[in-house]
């Protein structure tokens, strides 16, 4: 990455520091972690991963989604989010900045989102029985002055999030996990997502 990005990843890890993080303890869900990865794209400007889940997938198959999973028994939230990181797009060396707020999903899952930093992902690989295609999107795009988007559905009652990253609309929990990401972690403002909504879709 350009040079000047060493002054983000600093940027990123204080911020998330002073972050009075939220965890969501309900044993009724199954904790999930999930890798928020800071790279650059091949112009060296700074990026986050973001994946398309592959279509034979049995829960969520064909949505955005961050590298992620289920937190296996004994596993800690950072080796879930980094093993999560190396099977799924085979990116294995990485700096953990900190943790966002939990996120619990309709689904019955509360992700604990860990941003991760990675000064080398020239090559990544990924797995065809999980994801069917990986992007590099500059952090740029959370920044954007349409983004996010609030929008109400009939039958929900709490406003469901969208962030529009080029010409997709990117859904919650993925989406209010990047509107954090930007809040907390760019700007450093407390900012809380847990009330914001999935759309209907995505509840199961």
């Amino acid at each position: 990455m350009h040079a000047h990005d060493t002054r983000l990843q600093a940027s990123l890890r204080d911020n998330l520091a002073r972050h009075d993080r939220i965890a969501v303890a309900d044993d009724r869900l199954h904790h999930a972690a999930v890798a928020v990865t800071i790279v650059a794209d091949d112009a060296g400007a700074a990026c986050f991963l973001l994946t398309r889940r592959a279509s034979g997938l049995r829960a969520h198959s064909g949505q955005w989604a961050l590298p992620g999973g289920r937190v296996d028994p004994g596993e800690t939230l950072l080796g879930a989010a980094a093993r999560e990181l190396r099977e799924e797009v085979g990116l294995g060396a990485v700096e953990v900045l900190g943790l966002l707020d939990d996120y619990p999903t309709r689904s019955g899952y509360r992700i604990t989102p860990v941003v991760v930093w990675a000064d080398d992902a020239a090559e990544l690989v990924p797995n065809p029985a999980e994801v069917a295609a990986v992007h590099r999107v500059p952090l740029a795009e959370i920044e954007r002055d349409d983004a996010p988007r609030f929008v109400r559905l009939p039958g929900v009652d709490r406003p469901v999030i969208q962030m529009p990253v080029g010409e997709r609309l990117i859904h919650a929990p993925t989406a209010a996990l990047l509107y954090q990401l930007r809040e907390v972690g760019l700007r450093g403002r407390a900012t809380r997502v847990a009330h914001l909504e999935q759309p209907p879709f995505a509840w199961r």
